[in-house]
């Protein structure tokens, strides 16, 4: 049986046209938010302008932990949605703008837990990775709380590990083996699978994006995390999990996505995420996320609604 909805309501893609002087609309996954997806389809947004323009000027993440007296520019169509909370998440090759991720949550529920967190680093001020911002749907004020006071060195707790290796993280019980780092709060609010994503970014600074995750309403309904071959030819999945058939066996050499095939092999082979049907039964949509390092495709997440 189905969880009745997904932390994560809304994903889009925004991409720059040719002459590289706006972002379009590259895909979007949107659920039952059908009249935010049609009007996002006659949009484009220049540098700097509304939420895919601000993550392409400031050349970071951002996190918009509301939307009301933002720089979001559809917030009575997102609101009609119930949609409260917007994450940009750029992809830089270098200061090249390969595209902007937005990914937007919201519930009117009351037992809406998990969160989304923003973590930061500045090189030239600490050898921490600091909470920049982040989304706690609507039971989780104390383990926000916590968060806020809580910082990571390299390889220390899901943030640490992913900003040491540059390469998805992935702890499907948090209460187990000691690794992360507030399994105590996080248990108190449900909270009990970790996903963390480092992010490319342009202003000097390391951010890594943590996905956090309850029973009823999962971040989303399966994800997997597959990695190239030196050559980038093919990607093999290294992990995954199901929220109805638990994790998933590791890649096999037979088990592989040619680049350019599908959703998957075309984010290897473009370096920009591409969304499509879902192969999997039972699941609508995929998106391929691919995480950049270098100037390579490091990895491809793969997300599935």
């Amino acid at each position: 049986m189905q969880p009745a909805d997904t932390f994560i309501r809304v994903v889009e893609v925004w991409e720059p046209e040719a002459e590289g002087s706006l972002l379009v609309l590259g895909g979007g996954h949107y659920g039952s938010a059908r009249h935010f997806g049609a009007l996002s389809h006659h949009m484009c947004f220049g540098r700097g302008e509304g939420l895919p323009g601000q993550a392409w000027e400031t050349g970071r993440p951002i996190v918009l932990e509301s939307l009301e007296g933002s720089v979001f520019r559809r917030t009575q169509a997102a609101q009609a949605e119930g949609l409260s909370c917007a994450i940009a998440l750029p992809l830089f090759d270098g200061e090249r703008l390969k595209a902007v991720v937005l990914i937007f949550c919201g519930s009117s529920s009351r037992d809406v837990a998990g969160a989304i967190e923003l973590w930061r680093n500045d090189p030239a001020e600490s050898r921490d990775l600091t909470l920049d911002g982040g989304h706690y749907g609507q039971t989780a004020e104390a383990f926000e709380f916590i968060s806020r006071r809580t910082a990571f060195r390299k390889g220390t707790g899901l943030p640490g590990l992913a900003w040491e290796s540059g390469l998805p993280v992935f702890m499907p019980d948090l209460g187990k083996g000691g690794r992360f780092l507030r399994a105590d709060s996080a248990q108190k609010v449900g909270i009990n699978r970790g996903f963390a994503l480092p992010c490319s970014a342009a202003d000097g600074c390391h951010y890594v994006m943590a996905f956090l995750s309850a029973l009823a309403t999962p971040i989303v309904r399966r994800f997997e995390t597959w990695l190239p071959d030196e050559a980038g030819s093919y990607l093999l999945r290294r992990e995954g999990f199901c929220e109805t058939a638990g994790a998933l066996d590791s890649g096999h050499f037979d088990e592989r996505v040619a680049s350019g095939s599908g959703a998957l092999g075309q984010a290897l082979a473009s370096g920009v995420p591409r969304i499509g049907e879902s192969p999997v039964a039972g699941l609508q949509t995929l998106i391929a996320l691919p995480v950049l390092r270098a100037g390579r495709v490091a990895a491809v997440v793969a997300w599935y609604f």
